[in-house]
């Protein structure tokens, strides 16, 4: 089995990519850490992004999944990956998230020639708030 190093992303890559996005930039993501194939995001909570109920709105959580899954796959394919894109995105809301800061962390499972699978989970205080699944294409 043939390994690939493993492109060198700094801190500051990463933090140049996400501060260039509006909507990273709307929500307040910011990069809390990162390994190769993984990142893990803090998502400050904002009283704007609630539902009625007082909830935080699911799409919160799932761009949150999907930025922290683009910038996992930065980790592995280097710079030039950011141009992967989300083929598939599956979200099973487990619990609610009322007036707390929450964390975002993704993994990439498998990187292939074309198609890249990974997982995210969004944690809160008091635990596991959501789960994602992902696929993502390389163009």
């Amino acid at each position: 089995m043939r390994t690939h190093p493993v492109p060198r992303v700094t801190v500051s890559d990463l933090s140049k990519l996400l501060g260039a996005l509006p909507l990273a930039q709307q929500y307040g993501f910011r990069l809390r850490s990162f390994a190769p194939g993984r990142c893990t995001l803090h998502v400050p909570y904002a009283a704007a992004l609630d539902r009625p109920g007082g909830m935080i709105a699911g799409y919160v959580f799932m761009a949150a999944a999907d930025v922290a899954m683009w910038l996992a796959v930065v980790t592995k394919l280097g710079l030039k990956g950011n141009t992967a894109v989300t083929a598939e995105l599956n979200t099973a809301f487990l619990r609610a998230a009322r007036g707390e800061d929450f964390r975002c962390r993704a993994t990439v499972l498998k990187l292939g020639k074309r198609l890249i699978y990974g997982v995210a989970a969004c944690l809160g205080t008091r635990g596991v708030l959501t789960h994602h699944t992902l696929t993502y294409i390389r163009p």
